[in-house]
């Protein structure tokens, strides 16, 4: 199968590609000479195009599209979110149907569907979040919505959704811990009792090749690890991978979540560039516990994790 990915030179894209060169031909998008030189080390053809100006041309041949670039930011404008996630994806499904493509495989996220006021054991008859200010749900909520509304008889489109991506090459979680360590804002929200699923890179990576080959037009899907689990135990894990000790001290959620909407609009008001303190989104995930059901992925993809959370700890001490 010929197939092209966004996003490669990012970490679930890098670890994509990785996977799907074993037994496919493996095209992907690259912004910039960085990008391209990155996606061919792990193995992918580079296109020269981005979200912005991607085309059927770009897609020639093509019988599978993942898309996985998006914009990732813990705090930015939502015009940033809207013209990433949404309008680049948007682009990504024109080109693709354009070139003739036959089957589209987006990666989406648990957040299209998070509320912040606790979820258990969700499955995909949750509605999409409309929680305001949380920009990155959603848009990628938004993105979703288009990818599945486009599924047809020419083109078979599905949606995955992980939670709280985690295992070698991390770009996000580890080096945020990494940061706010050293800045010295690290705190735990409600003792990290906060309880989560959570989704290695290897159980994503295994659920991108099951969505190549099955699952239902149409349809999104939760993949996570086989357990849940709490922040406390899963930031510990991270930050012992990387000889990080966090520190005990703690705060309320309530306090955090106050906190973070009045920083985040002082922020906006004065023109600041960077992160706050502490933001919304940051609030909210530390602070309310999700948890979900992959239940139909392992009915409908055929999907079930390919590594343990004790397994993938240890690798990543390793």
């Amino acid at each position: 199968m010929r197939i092209f990915v966004t996003g490669g030179s990012g970490f679930v894209g890098g670890h994509v590609i990785e996977r799907l060169v074993r037994s496919h031909e493996v095209r992907a998008m690259a912004r910039s000479d960085i990008s391209a030189s990155i996606v061919e080390a792990f193995g992918a053809t580079a296109v020269r195009c981005s979200l912005e100006d991607i085309t059927a041309e770009h897609l020639a041949g093509v019988d599978a599209v993942i898309h996985v670039a998006a914009a990732v930011d813990e705090f930015a404008p939502l015009a940033h979110y809207e013209a990433m996630n949404v309008e680049g994806t948007r682009r990504v499904l024109e080109a693709a149907r354009a070139a003739g493509v036959k089957r589209v495989v987006n990666i989406a996220t648990n957040a299209t569907v998070f509320d912040a006021s606790g979820q258990h054991g969700v499955d995909e008859t949750a509605p999409l979040t409309t929680l305001k200010h949380f920009h990155y749900g959603t848009t990628k909520a938004a993105a979703e919505a288009l990818v599945l509304a486009a599924n047809d008889d020419q083109m078979t489109t599905l949606s995955l959704r992980p939670c709280f991506i985690w295992g070698p090459r991390d770009t996000t979680l580890v080096p945020a811990l990494q940061r706010m360590v050293a800045e010295g804002s690290f705190v735990w929200v409600d003792r990290g009792r906060t309880r989560v699923s959570t989704t290695h890179i290897d159980n994503l990576v295994h659920a991108v090749a099951c969505a190549l080959v099955g699952g239902q037009g149409g349809h999104a899907y939760f993949v996570a690890d086989e357990d849940e689990t709490t922040m406390r135990v899963f930031m510990r894990d991270l930050a012992s991978s990387v000889e990080l000790e966090l520190p005990d001290r703690s705060v309320p959620g309530w306090l955090v979540r106050g906190l973070a909407a009045a920083l985040e609009t002082w922020w906006v008001a004065a023109g600041w560039s960077g992160l706050p303190p502490v933001t919304r989104t940051a609030a909210w995930l530390m602070s309310a516990d999700m948890t979900v059901n992959t239940s139909r992925a392992r009915a409908e993809l055929g999907w079930e994790p390919v590594v343990t959370r004790e397994a993938a700890v240890d690798e990543l001490a390793a």
